[in-house]
């Protein structure tokens, strides 16, 4: 689970440069992100060499900054059709290819996996004789699967092939892929789960998985600056931001080469990745959807996975926030000197991107405010309607108060109920990342359950001999119950 809480602290995750600033599309004036963001100061206090920022409001692109470089080395500056490596952004699109392609009667999602794999099969295991994992479990993470995550690789160096990945013939792995636990019983985050679905994949249209997916997403979404193409292959993007690392220097050749395409290969800029959120939020409301359905936009973004998924996944997408008390659909990327962010709201047609390249410690801290300031300057709020909260009993108040194992993200960091001005709140380090603060009220509503402000899942507390025993997080029609540990 610690690349699910280094995922996680990612997506919430030197030179100063002139920036790029253009308003796209709207008659609002949005030069006060500009004036507020002062992204060309952190870059020169975090020592980063580039950052790309879209931000999107009422399903169209309101604004765009580019500030540094492609590369140190040749101080060449960013612009908006610079494209940088995405990461693990790439699992949600891998995804919605999947989901594209059973809409088209091509493969049927439901099916075990390994009937389509043809070059390697999944490895025995008592976890699966009985439950052969579909597709789908390997989108979610619940098909049981290991290897979280892969070392880059550089022109020069010998580029392993997916089945070599998979037997575990690579960096960081010294044995075959692994089973761990009963196919949808649980939560293991899987890079390795989307090497099979590209394997799956190619085997059985006899295709790269990057033609597939130029055919049926990149090219029919006029995603001119993203590709699954990789740097040592022809037809790679000629505008290409290079990977730094701490110290702000460029890393070998400065473009990292994946043959783990399904996982993290795709290329691209803020502004695609902005046109596929906006287009999969035009599918959600089915108006101005011009390649996604409703019906493929709701499957690839509702809750799938909740015990152990780090408060919520989806198919590709991960769930684990109420930001403003919206539902969002997200994904963050990070490889090495380079990494970056997905957020766009279920509904009304909000969200963000951004791409920089630098190292962890260089890039996060720049991230982390970024996002914090949209969040704060959009006002993108929805309140809570008065009349679904109720007052919350003094003997509930009293019941609640105190210092618990974690109750929310099940990543071991504790969480607190605590009083303040005769309300409730919960603090808890994951909700204080991702906000800035850590005052999050929780609402006593009327139908019985809790609602944080800010976290997606409603709650419901039992209680044993006065004490909170247990809490149940319900999302949508899944339930998980954790048993709690009240510090003393």
């Amino acid at each position: 689970m610690k690349n699910i809480l280094y995922l996680l602290i990612v997506t919430l995750t030197m030179l100063s440069c002139q920036t790029s600033n253009h308003v796209l599309i709207s008659k609002k004036n949005y030069s006060f992100l500009t004036d507020s963001l002062h992204i060309d100061q952190q870059l020169e206090k975090y020592k980063l060499p580039g950052f790309s920022l879209v931000v999107f409001e009422n399903y169209q692109i309101v604004y765009s900054d580019q500030v540094g470089v492609k590369s140190m080395d040749s101080k060449e500056e960013l612009d908006e059709n610079t494209a940088f490596s995405t990461a693990s952004i790439t699992k949600p699109i891998t995804a919605l290819l999947c989901h594209i392609l059973e809409e088209k009667g091509l493969i049927n999602l439901n099916d075990p996996i390994d009937k389509y794999l043809k070059r390697w099969h999944l490895p025995k295991s008592k976890f699966i004789e009985n439950n052969s994992p579909t597709w789908k479990q390997f989108f979610n993470h619940t098909s049981g699967t290991n290897q979280g995550g892969f070392a880059d690789y550089y022109e020069g160096d010998v580029i392993p092939t997916i089945q070599q990945s998979l037997l575990g013939q690579i960096p960081r792995y010294n044995k075959e892929i692994e089973f761990l636990f009963t196919p949808g019983t649980d939560f293991e985050y899987s890079g390795g789960g989307y090497v099979i679905i590209q394997m799956a994949l190619e085997d059985t249209f006899n295709r790269p998985i990057g033609d597939l997916a130029k055919e049926y997403i990149f090219s029919p979404l006029g995603l001119k600056n993203t590709t699954m193409t990789q740097p040592n292959e022809k037809g790679f993007l000629m505008n290409a931001a290079r990977v730094h690392d701490k110290d702000g220097k460029v890393i070998k050749t400065g473009l990292p080469i994946t043959p783990q395409i399904g996982a993290s290969g795709v290329w691209s800029t803020p502004a695609d990745l902005a046109k596929l959120s906006i287009e999969i939020q035009n599918a959600l409301r089915n108006k101005n959807n011009k390649l996604i359905s409703y019906q493929v936009a709701e499957k690839v973004t509702q809750v799938t996975a909740l015990k152990n998924a780090v408060g919520g996944w989806g198919y590709g997408w991960q769930k684990s926030v109420a930001y403003n008390n919206y539902d969002w659909f997200m994904c963050s990327g990070s490889n090495t000197g380079v990494g970056g962010s997905i957020f766009a709201t279920m509904t009304d047609g909000n969200g963000f991107v951004f791409l920089a390249n630098g190292e962890k410690q260089n890039r996060i801290p720049v991230l982390n405010e970024t996002r914090i300031k949209i969040l704060k300057l959009m006002g993108w709020n929805k309140n809570i309607p008065d009349e679904e909260i109720q007052e919350i009993p003094l003997h509930l108040k009293k019941q609640l108060i105190g210092t618990y194992n974690d109750i929310l993200y099940g990543q071991g960091m504790e969480t607190k109920i605590v009083e303040k001005n005769n309300r409730l709140y919960v603090e808890s380090p994951f909700l204080e990342y991702f906000k800035g603060k850590n005052e999050n009220e929780l609402l006593y509503l009327k139908n019985g359950y809790f609602k944080i402000v800010d976290y997606p899942n409603l709650l419901q507390f039992e209680f044993s001999n006065g004490e909170v025993s247990s809490v149940t997080l319900t999302r949508d029609s899944l339930k998980t119950k954790i048993q709690l540990i009240k510090n003393k």
